[in-house]
């Protein structure tokens, strides 16, 4: 499998190719075409799988990537349903020493999951939209 992009821009994967036609994956819809070697370009910069993981929606590849345990799904999970909370408030009530909070907060910033506010006067996160929109769907 390979990567192939259109005049537009838009990148396929490659599943079979022939002098005369090239059947290609759209892997945000599923659908398979035939279209003439001329009209595709190889890609060899963006990985076949990279492209193929665009069946699922970019806010749950965020989680998907940014969350590697159990454990921190479940943070996740508590700050999107009792969220907004400081840092304080989640010392005191989940299992994370400072460090490994603090290192796993800014994993979930990095990935857009999170985002610092003021929560009775302290620092403190809560979840994005996007965050959000990926968890209600792990949930469904």
């Amino acid at each position: 499998m390979r990567t192939v992009q259109d005049g537009d821009g838009k990148t396929y994967l490659l599943l079979k190719r022939s002098d005369s036609e090239w059947l290609i994956r759209d892997p945000e819809t599923d659908q398979e075409t035939y279209r003439p070697p001329a009209d595709l370009e190889m890609l060899d910069e963006e990985s076949p799988l990279s492209v193929a993981a665009k069946a699922v929606s970019q806010p749950l590849r965020r989680v998907l990537t940014a969350v590697r345990t159990e454990r921190s799904l479940g943070l996740l999970l508590e700050l999107e349903r009792d969220g907004p909370l400081s840092v304080r408030a989640m010392l005191d009530r989940f299992e994370y020493c400072e460090s490994d909070l603090h290192g796993q907060l800014a994993e979930f910033r990095a990935a857009g999951l999170i985002e610092e506010r003021r929560v009775t006067g302290e620092r403190g996160y809560g979840t994005t939209e996007t965050a959000s929109d990926a968890l209600e769907t792990l949930e469904a």
